[in-house]
């Protein structure tokens, strides 16, 4: 194991991996329920302004620009914890929304579940 990934795996200072495109995934988890509310990727920018703030910011891949969960909706997510993984290429924001977290409306992204070949609401 090299000294980097060892920091990496078993030290405590915070190295983030970003993928090769400059982001990670991160995880929205409501901090009351466990629940999972979103999965969505951060870069060095979002990562920053999520911790200068206390509100979740990620990198939207379709708008190509840093966004702030609830900028259009008021339905923010305020962060309580960042969890990071053994490799720290991965985060789960341990958050407090202020409304529905997923962009249809329902209290998260994952209100269906797969039956065979369909999908099921579960919400």
């Amino acid at each position: 194991m090299t000294s980097e990934r060892k920091q990496r795996e078993e030290g405590n200072q915070f190295l983030p991996k970003f993928d090769t495109t400059g982001l990670i995934t991160a995880i929205a988890q409501d901090s009351r329920s466990g629940a999972i509310l979103m999965v969505a990727f951060m870069d060095a920018e979002a990562l920053a302004r999520t911790r200068e703030t206390g509100l979740a910011h990620f990198h939207s891949r379709s708008r190509g620009r840093l966004w702030m969960k609830g900028e259009t909706s008021g339905h923010v997510l305020r962060v309580e914890a960042i969890l990071v993984d053994c490799d720290q290429d991965a985060l789960v924001l341990q958050v407090e929304p202020a409304g529905p977290a997923c962009h249809t409306g329902a209290a998260n992204c994952f209100y269906r579940r797969l039956e065979g070949e369909e999908l099921t609401r579960i919400d």
